[in-house]
């Protein structure tokens, strides 16, 4: 067996990552004397090092060495253990680490770089954090803790059995994309709890917006309304939020059309720039007036899910779906524009795509751009029908109000223009 260039280099990788976890190791327990430890900085370059040798003998010895390698390490490590535990108080967690350091080395040489470089990473991450891993421990309500096992059953296992096809009248529902909108929203509301929990009121409101903005800005707004509606001095900042999240539509509506049809950018620009700026201005004010009035101490939401208000918006979006395609199958596509209003009640984005691909070809650039405000427009009169109709008078004037102005001149001036 002879080494090749690219030999050393993955064996130079797997001793680095067997000395990045024995970094972390080493410092944690650098005052311990000599001999006491089941493992040091050397030891863990070593063992990370023995995993990539053992899998390289396998490759030309048999692959059942590896296995005797790993099993005699185990061994070792294990009489170590049992032997210092007599002594003192010895850690279980170092030798899981020795054992996934040898892993990872082998996982090199085997040709699984990223993914071992990745692992070693989160591992020493995660050893590194034992401290702040337990304070969180001890903060976590029993309450907390089943919202995050329903949300966890809600994701990873109905998630995955529901099928994903259109199905129902006119083709109209897909039941995955349906629940993700119920997980999304669920996501939301966990992540804006424990963030204002966390952080505080005024920092938390405003991370979530901006972690939700970019990924629904409607499951943020039904959210938050909900929130406004529990929690009513903390409006000012729920509105903000509202405002931010539903600014980003904006753009994002610009930037995919002008990207399929660039001939759609400058009369496109316009009315959707303005509805930023009527959205953000607004959002601005709300957020700076909030950080003086609103108190840092406000409690978060008396529960961290909201599975019926998740599962009530899931039937209202079914309806609505179900809506706009008989809209659609009812006038046909000579009315393009009834089109965009109906698609825009419940997702701009697939009426966006569809009409700016559509105008290279045979539309005209005016009834694309027209089609393309509507939709956005009649998806931000949803908006604020929801956060004046789930937030109440909290949300009317401070962000309902706003989300209809900026509707209503970004579609005025699609109109003149």
């Amino acid at each position: 067996m002879q080494f090749s260039e690219s030999s050393i280099v993955l064996l130079a990788i797997a001793l680095s990552l067997g000395l990045l976890i024995g970094v972390e190791r080493g410092f944690k327990y650098r005052d311990q004397k000599e001999g006491s430890r089941v493992a040091g900085l050397r030891t863990y370059g070593l063992i990370s090092l023995l995993g990539a040798v053992s899998a390289m003998l396998s490759e030309s010895l048999g692959s059942y060495l590896l296995g005797v390698f790993f099993a005699a390490l185990a061994f070792a490590l294990t009489a170590s253990y049992v032997v210092n535990s007599t002594r003192e108080r010895a850690s279980l967690t170092s030798l899981i680490a020795s054992l996934l350091a040898f892993c990872y080395g082998a996982m090199v040489m085997l040709g699984y770089v990223v993914e071992a470089s990745s692992l070693a990473v989160i591992t020493t991450l995660l050893l590194s954090l034992k401290g702040e891993l337990h304070r969180w421990l001890w903060l976590i309500e029993k309450k907390e803790l089943w919202a995050a096992l329903e949300l966890l059953l809600i994701s990873v296992v109905i998630l995955s059995v529901i099928p994903n096809e259109d199905m129902g009248p006119w083709d109209a529902l897909n039941p995955y994309e349906i629940w993700w909108m119920v997980v999304l929203i669920s996501s939301i509301s966990f992540v804006s709890y424990f963030a204002m929990k966390f952080a505080g009121a005024r920092k938390g409101i405003m991370a979530t917006a901006l972690f939700a903005g970019f990924a629904s800005s409607t499951a943020l707004t039904l959210q938050f309304s909900r929130m406004a509606k529990q929690v009513p001095a903390a409006s000012p900042l729920l509105a903000a939020g509202v405002l931010f999240a539903c600014g980003t539509m904006y753009p994002r509506v610009l930037l995919v059309a002008s990207v399929i049809n660039p001939d759609l950018l400058m009369p496109l620009a316009i009315p959707t720039l303005t509805m930023v700026v009527l959205t953000y201005l607004p959002a601005f004010w709300l957020w700076y007036r909030g950080n003086q009035s609103v108190p840092e101490d406000i409690a978060p939401p008396a529960s961290p899910l909201s599975m019926w208000s998740a599962l009530g918006f899931g039937l209202l979006l079914t309806a609505i779906l179900l809506l706009s395609s008989g809209l659609q199958a009812t006038l046909g596509d000579t009315g393009i524009l009834i089109l965009a209003a109906a698609s825009g009640v419940a997702d701009v984005d697939p009426i966006n795509l569809s009409l700016s691909g559509m105008s290279r070809e045979n539309l005209a650039l005016e009834t694309a751009v027209l089609g393309i405000v509507i939709a956005a427009s009649v998806n931000g009169l949803l908006k604020a029908g929801l956060t004046v109709g789930i937030g109440g008078k909290a949300m009317l004037i401070r962000a309902s109000i706003p989300l209809m102005i900026a509707s209503a001149v970004g579609l005025l001036l699609a109109l003149v223009i």
